[in-house]
């Protein structure tokens, strides 16, 4: 879609996801809408525009019925930095398990890859036209301008410190030896043909030896934890000051070419511009998807694992209502990050969450059931259909795969027939029974290629026996 998302309305948003998720209505309406707040927002005033909070929402429904899905085409279609989250890997403080602001920390590092990645498409070009140069001086070092090349400042002071680990040499200026040794108008003649070589791919396959940095490890062990946030960022920084490690390597100038462009954007973009930009992205459109919300529903008085409910509900509280979290990139505010949780709320309802929590999801959505019917349109119609997936893998064989209809109407009413008798996993069963639908087709299809058609019956042949029988279909569908 090339239309800027502040200017979609909420029903063009819900037609955009219509193209990828079947039926529910209502969830599309509540997150439509909530995104189309978000650029009302920024049209606001600053005085009011920082008193009005996002709405919350929270999506009711059993397992594959399309929640997740809908809260990722949303971040997509918004360009918003998202991150998917389960509540059960999260436990009280003072039981083992990851520390609730993870999730914002999760959230940053998700938005500073966005930044960089839109950053790096920016100076693209200009970082290839450099690789390119640096390729044509391994390949031609007669027409090189001779280089100063300085090492790390640090190195000396360091490498005492720290003894053999970083050798005194490295912090030595060193020169680059090359000179040009033809004359200046041979030599621009040699390096424009060679760019223009290494540009078509003529010295694709040919090795070269080139020089890349590795960071120096620390000497003195892990500092810290593991957790984001904690001692993996103290050694980061730690290995900002120490001296770079170069190794030669023998790679082809296709992969030479690769890491000299993503060398030369690193050097191009300003790292400190793209944390500020980030950070303000996650906090004025970054969205997290907290599932299993259901999981964590539970009262006092719970014992054994359960005792720890009611804690993760309230670790959780103080991120939902807003506050500043400390990140690696800097203090992100979690007050305008729309939150979107999710359960089945099969055991547990709603009204089991903390009061305080339920209070921060004003908009809560029931999800429905699939219907045989949502799983004949979920087959067919959405741009990553089923069956078009499976008629492009087997393509890459030579198999022509044809599906009737009748064929499409039984795996649909099988599939839901098998959710009604045993576990109901939504859209989820339709891959288990097509998997054993195509089988045989799969295994044969290199050998014997060709058209295949796949009808009612034959659906019926391959399934029948076993969708026929609970127990059978317990175990395998």
């Amino acid at each position: 879609m090339t239309k800027n998302p502040q200017d979609l309305t909420p029903r063009e948003i819900v037609a955009e996801l219509d193209r990828f998720i079947v039926g529910q209505a209502d969830a599309k309406r509540a997150v439509a809408v909530a995104m189309r707040n978000r650029y009302r927002r920024e049209r606001l005033p600053e005085r009011v525009r920082k008193e009005v909070s996002p709405k919350n929402i929270l999506m009711i429904g059993p397992t594959g019925v399309g929640k997740t899905e809908i809260a990722r085409r949303l971040a997509s279609l918004a360009g918003a930095p998202f991150i998917k989250v389960e509540a059960t890997k999260y436990t009280e403080v003072g039981y083992v398990g990851r520390d609730v602001e993870s999730m914002v920390r999760d959230l940053a590092e998700a938005a500073v890859r966005m930044v960089s990645d839109e950053r790096r498409s920016e100076v693209r070009e200009a970082a290839d036209a450099a690789a390119v140069e640096r390729i044509v001086d391994i390949l031609h070092p007669e027409t090189s301008a001779p280089q100063p090349q300085q090492a790390n400042p640090f190195a000396a002071s360091l490498g005492s410190i720290f003894g053999n680990a970083f050798p005194q040499q490295q912090a030595q200026t060193t020169t680059q030896t090359a000179t040009r040794t033809l004359p200046d108008d041979e030599s621009a003649r040699v390096r424009a043909s060679a760019k223009a070589d290494v540009e078509r791919g003529f010295y694709d396959v040919r090795m070269i030896e080139i020089e890349v940095e590795e960071s120096a490890q620390l000497p003195i062990g892990m500092l810290g934890g593991g957790e984001p946030g904690g001692g993996a960022d103290m050694g980061e920084m730690l290995g900002g000051l120490l001296p770079k490690k170069r190794v030669k390597k023998k790679v082809t100038v296709a992969d030479a070419r690769r890491i000299f462009a993503q060398q030369e954007a690193d050097k191009l973009i300003d790292m400190d511009a793209v944390k500020h930009e980030a950070l303000r992205r996650a906090g004025d459109h970054g969205i997290v998807f907290i599932d299993e919300i259901d999981k964590v529903a539970g009262r006092e008085g719970g014992r054994g694992p359960d005792v720890s409910r009611e804690g993760v509900q309230r670790d959780i509280l103080p991120i939902v209502e807003g506050s500043t979290v400390q990140t690696k990139h800097g203090p992100l505010s979690t007050d305008h990050v729309l939150f979107i949780a999710a359960g089945a709320f099969h055991v547990s309802k709603p009204s089991d969450l903390i009061p305080e929590l339920q209070g921060r999801f004003p908009v809560r959505v029931e999800l429905d059931s699939l219907t045989a019917a949502d799983f004949e349109i979920i087959l067919t119609q959405p741009e990553n259909a089923l069956i078009g997936q499976y008629k492009a893998l087997l393509g890459a064989d030579g198999v022509d795969l044809d599906v009737t209809t009748d064929a499409i109407a039984e795996i649909a009413q099988i599939a839901m027939r098998v959710n009604e008798q045993t576990e109901n996993i939504g859209a989820r069963r339709l891959h288990t029974v097509l998997e054993r639908v195509l089988d045989e087709i799969a295994f044969r299809a290199p050998e014997e290629g060709g058209q295949i058609t796949i009808d009612a019956a034959y659906v019926r042949d391959r399934l029948d026996s076993i969708a026929g029988n609970s127990d059978l279909s317990a175990f395998i569908l």
